[in-house]
């Protein structure tokens, strides 16, 4: 027991370091699901959901990260109506997981009519760190968790072509003078002052360097990191390569309304070609041998969790 004096000068929430969540599996609550179509891709999710488990079961081995709960939930959006929770992993669905959200919850009609803008800085969906310690504890263990994935050097293509390929405000001044700054030798006067035109083989040297010039990003952050697989038990697990069926199965198990279906557009630049298998050989093809090896080092775990073939 903790002094009176004491608890009340510590934050509560620092009674919750070195929290441990099992993994234990629990089965999904297949009540919605109508029609037989959907069996296959039942069994393949409770392939995943075993791998997974037995995986942390190898890897974890009673250890405990030293972290603050509310910090391992950060990233989760809530639904309240269907009682779901969504750990949000970007550049695999995610602006459309949002919207998804948003038409579950009520607050719009149609997931195809809500701008992007509306989507990332709207503000309409809450996260799981925003309740109290109870709030965040009773919808853990009482609602369903679930999360997108998507192999590892695809999604790191994918948002480097985002968000350094294009203009953008944001990336460009603050992660792209940086990068251009510290990697690029005799680089001319206009790239310093606007930190466009960040090549692949600099993002690279930033993302590996262990004295980055500016911190990391959610856009390229390990899976590992943003929702700690092995700490929270998601009942669901699904994967951007077979997304669409994935998340409509995902739909009829939370019971959504039967007209909702996942948005098959793409969030931007809906000209570009899709970041597939031979778009990252190409970028890769731009590193040396030592820089490949280092990259997918880098998301090593995130391979290894979710049973990805390394590239």
């Amino acid at each position: 027991r903790l002094p009176e004096q004491q608890k009340m000068s510590e934050s509560p929430l620092s009674w919750f370091r070195g929290v441990y969540l099992p993994p234990a599996l629990h089965p999904l609550n297949k009540t919605f699901v109508k029609g037989g179509e959907w069996q296959d891709i039942d069994s393949t999710q409770e392939k995943r959901r075993a791998f997974l488990q037995d995986f942390c079961r190898k890897y974890n081995s009673r250890k405990k990260l030293q972290t603050h709960l509310v910090h391992l939930v950060s990233r989760i959006y809530v639904e309240d109506r269907h009682k779901v929770l969504y750990c949000e992993v970007p550049k695999a669905g995610c602006s459309n997981w949002k919207r998804v959200l948003m038409v579950l919850s009520g607050l719009a009609a149609s997931a195809n009519n809500i701008s992007h803008e509306d989507v990332h800085y709207g503000k309409h969906l809450r996260k799981l760190d925003s309740y109290d310690l109870k709030g965040i504890y009773t919808r853990l263990n009482m609602y369903t968790k679930f999360i997108f994935v998507r192999d590892p050097m695809e999604r790191l293509v994918s948002a480097f072509r985002d968000k350094f390929e294009h203009p953008n405000s944001y990336y460009h001044p603050v992660f792209g003078k940086a990068i251009i700054k510290k990697y690029r030798h005799n680089a001319d006067e206009e790239a310093l002052k606007t930190g466009s035109g960040v090549k692949f083989k600099e993002f690279i040297q930033y993302l590996l360097d262990s004295h980055r010039p500016v911190g990391m990003d959610i856009h390229w952050e390990q899976v590992s990191k943003l929702c700690y697989p092995c700490l929270i038990n998601y009942d669901f697990i699904g994967k951007f390569e077979t997304l669409e069926e994935d998340a409509n199965y995902f739909l009829q198990l939370v019971g959504a309304p039967a007209n909702l279906k996942f948005p098959k557009f793409k969030d931007r630049h809906s000209s570009d070609e899709r970041t597939s298998t031979e778009v990252v050989r190409q970028y890769l093809k731009k590193l040396s041998k030592e820089e490949r090896q280092l990259t997918y080092d880098f998301y090593y775990l995130d391979y290894l969790m979710f049973n990805y073939t390394s590239p």
